[in-house]
């Protein structure tokens, strides 16, 4: 047998492997596949369906195709949803961001008894948000809070934090970078301790600032860490949810709701499930683009 007809045989050989694996395991696939389909794919399916619908619950189906969508890119409350949700994912994550690289710095360095240090900065992130939602509203009380008494002690006057329309959006964000700043610490440290101690030992020797040090070395090998640290806070600042549900549930008025909020009453308070529906698809569609752009920086960063 010439070496060309053994080859063909082998390629042969190996195909017919092949397809009898793939006969094989494709029962393996199967159930993941009708998982992901039930789970995943219908659901997403029905609500774009649901969408082009005037359907309040109780009540009969009206097809109207792109009316919802018009309907949303007018009205002036979600119109004001949203900003409120830029304004807060925007408060929501710049200032975790910025805390956690400080916090992580820190927190990298030796010092007594920091192993204790960090277990106590890490223990708001370990609270779940209803419960974090329901002690702070105890301590944002007017009259009965723990936050109004402590201003008063240093002279200062009292505050209506979330029952004022001028307080409630940055009084959220409190609430948020004190649970999640933790996160973002911890994210950072990772890639702090996986630094090489080589590009530190050259500086030093060239005599390097310790500012000029973290301008040119650090910061740009934490880069990735902090581009992966912005992605999840972003994404998890966009659909918050639970705690602003907690505490104000949209209120005072309409002062703090998102798109979160408005999707909920348009769903479950107005029972106006295709307009709701309508929403979830412009979200979702928000959401992937960000989030689309977010992982090309973080491309970006690492190739560069």
């Amino acid at each position: 047998m010439s070496q060309a007809t053994a080859a063909s045989v082998a390629v042969q050989a190996t195909a017919k492997r092949r397809r009898n694996y793939a006969r094989r395991y494709v029962w393996f696939v199967v159930p993941a596949a009708v998982v992901i389909i039930a789970v995943i794919l219908f659901p997403w399916i029905f609500t774009i369906y649901v969408s082009a619908f005037d359907w309040r619950l109780g009540g009969e189906r009206r097809w109207v195709g792109f009316a919802n969508y018009k309907q949303l890119f007018t009205d002036a409350r979600f119109g004001w949803a949203v900003l409120r949700t830029i304004l807060y994912t925007a408060l929501a994550v710049v200032l975790p961001m910025l805390l956690g690289l400080i916090a992580a710095l820190s927190f990298n360095r030796k010092f007594p008894l920091r192993g204790l240090a960090r277990t106590i900065f890490i223990l708001p992130m370990m609270a779940t948000p209803v419960a974090v939602a329901l002690v702070w509203t105890m301590m944002f009380h007017p009259q009965l809070g723990v936050l109004n008494w402590l201003l008063v002690q240093f002279g200062l006057p009292p505050s209506l934090w979330v029952y004022s329309a001028d307080t409630v959006i940055p009084t959220l964000v409190l609430v948020e970078v004190w649970h999640w700043t933790p996160l973002v610490m911890l994210l950072i440290l990772g890639g702090l301790a996986s630094l090489p101690v080589d590009p530190y030992e050259a500086a030093k020797i060239d005599g390097a600032s310790p500012w000029q040090a973290f301008r040119y070395i650090t910061l740009p090998l934490l880069a990735p860490f902090i581009v992966v640290a912005l992605i999840i806070r972003t994404i998890d600042a966009l659909k918050a949810f639970d705690t602003i549900y907690v505490i104000t549930q949209g209120g005072p008025g309409q002062a703090s709701e998102t798109i979160n909020i408005f999707l909920y009453l348009q769903a479950f308070a107005f029972y106006n499930v295709g307009y709701a529906s309508a929403v979830v698809v412009v979200f979702f569609i928000l959401i992937m683009g960000l989030a689309a752009l977010l992982l090309w920086t973080r491309e970006r960063v690492r190739i560069t």
